[in-house]
Parts: structure tokens; C-alpha cells; sequence
């Protein structure tokens, strides 16, 4: 039975947040480590997502049966809109940070090294993207637009599109078509991400291209790497509401937490445009 109107429903103290908390505490040390090139930091990375896949798992079970016991009213269902857009924002201002740095290299930084005040120091530096940097010597090759990014730019694209005719369906309750739409959508993701793990294995093996060679080594990983993991953990989101729908969760006026994760899925389709575009492409 739903709530009464206007009773807006708090729910009781939760370990959640202190547990993604704890997670990422763990994933940081572990990256930081890691990249230094300490063994321990590798125990610590897989400690911290051990934890936050028992996080995730956890809390969305909990919300799954909050929301299936009629605890959300249309006051809760707006706050979670509102939450669920500021959370956006915030990763648009996160990537925003990362393609401005990618910006201000090319753009002010490269050419200010390569001038006149800067030539007595490297004098055969051109500034030319791409770039390590001055002083480093070290030789690569830059991850070209086509080949495995212009496919994996098609499998997201495609999943966009798959998840909106999921979410048709679900406006419409046509169940099978809902729930294969999900499939496809999660499929493509899980896919995206074993390509990309092929990708960096050509570049750091084939290309030379590692964190070390430099801005735009790392520029590179940096952008790539994040965005490859806003897509393990939506397709992970998305096969968490897959679930739910076989369970038969979800009806076409109540169906926000199918509408959060989608929303969340077509920001990460437009961010991958973004860097199709301004990290592989207009190399």
C-alpha cells in the first residue's frame, strides 16, 4: 500500500554510505600505490571493489524493497529526480575538469613551452600534438580514431539506442520487449569494456603509449580510464534492473529507478562522443 500523501518517508540510519565510503578509501590507496608501482596497492584495489560490489549490491536491494512496499510517494520520486540530476551535473563537471586539462595543453601550454623563452632549454621541442612533453625522449605512437574506438563509438551508440526502446517498452508494459532491450543494452556495455581492455593492451604493448610517456599518455588513460569505469559500474546498474524486471519490479507510472540508471547511460554515450572526438580523433 502506498503512502499518504504528503508523508514523506526518511528511512532508518543505514551502513551504505560509510561502506562505499570505506570502498573508496581502499580504491584510492590501491590506485596511488599502484601507480607508483607498489604491490601493495593492487591487494588494496581489489579490496576496494570487493566492497563496493557488496555496496552496491546491498543498497540497491534495499532500496529495491523500499520502493516495492509503496515507502515512495511522489515527494520521495521528485527528490530522487533532483538527486539523480545534481549527481549528473557533477559528473559532467568531472569530465569537464579532465577535457579542460586536455584543452589547456594543446591549446596554451604546448605552444608556450615550445617558444623563444623555452628553446634554450629544449631547443628540438615543437610543441606538436601529440605530445609527452619536453624532456621526455621516450618514442610512441598515438591511438588512432578507427579500428577498435570507431566500433566500440557503434556499440554505444547502439546501446543508447536499445536502452530507449527498453524504456518504450516499459511505458508501454510490453515485458518481453522491456526486458530483451535490457539485455542487449548491459550486453553492449560488458562488451565496450572487454574491448577497451583490448585497446589498452595494443597501446602499451604495441603503441608503447603508457601513463609514463607523458601529457598525452596520460591524458589518454586518464579520460579513457574513467569513462571505461562510469561503464563497468552503468552496466552493472543496468543488469541489477534487469533483474528486478524479471522479478516483475517496475510498472509505466512507477518506474524511476529504470529511469535513473537510463539517464545515467545516455550521459555516459555523450561522453565517449566527446572524447571519440577530441582524444582520438582530432589527434
Amino acid at each position: 500500500m502506498s503512502q499518504e500523501v504528503g508523508h514523506y518517508y526518511v528511512p532508518p540510519p543505514s551502513i551504505w554510505p560509510i561502506t562505499g565510503s570505506i570502498a573508496l578509501l581502499f580504491m584510492g590507496f590501491g590506485a596511488a600505490f599502484s601507480v607508483n608501482k607498489l604491490p601493495l596497492g593492487y591487494g588494496l584495489l581489489a579490496i576496494g571493489f570487493a566492497i563496493l560490489i557488496y555496496m552496491m549490491f546491498g543498497w540497491f536491494g534495499t532500496v529495491a524493497r523500499e520502493s516495492e512496499s509503496g515507502k515512495y510517494n511522489k515527494q520521495v520520486d521528485g527528490s530522487f529526480r533532483w538527486g539523480m540530476s545534481w549527481f549528473i551535473f557533477s559528473e559532467v563537471m568531472f569530465f569537464g575538469a579532465f577535457f579542460g586539462a586536455l584543452f589547456y595543453m594543446r591549446i596554451f601550454t604546448l605552444p608556450d613551452l615550445a617558444g623563444l623563452d623555452s628553446k634554450i632549454l629544449w631547443p628540438d621541442f615543437t610543441g606538436e600534438w601529440p605530445s609527452a612533453g619536453p624532456g621526455i625522449t621516450e618514442k610512441f605512437m598515438a591511438m588512432g580514431p578507427w579500428g577498435l574506438p570507431a566500433i566500440n563509438t557503434l556499440i554505444l551508440l547502439t546501446s543508447g539506442v536499445t536502452v530507449t526502446w527498453a524504456h518504450w517498452a516499459l511505458k508501454l508494459n510490453k515485458r518481453g520487449q522491456l526486458k530483451l532491450g535490457l539485455f542487449l543494452t548491459f550486453a553492449l556495455g560488458f562488451i565496450f569494456v572487454g574491448l577497451q581492455a583490448y585497446e589498452y593492451g595494443h597501446a602499451y604493448d604495441d603503441l608503447n603509449l603508457k601513463m609514463t610517456t607523458g601529457a598525452y599518455g596520460a591524458t589518454f588513460y586518464m579520460l579513457t580510464g574513467f569513462h571505461g569505469f562510469h561503464v563497468t559500474l552503468g552496466s552493472i546498474m543496468l543488469l541489477v534492473i534487469w533483474f528486478r524486471v524479471l522479478a516483475g519490479h517496475f510498472t509505466p507510472e512507477n518506474h524511476f529507478g529504470f529511469e535513473g540508471v537510463a539517464w545515467y547511460w545516455h550521459f555516459v554515450d555523450v561522453v565517449w562522443l566527446g572524447l571519440f572526438i577530441f582524444v582520438y580523433w582530432l589527434i
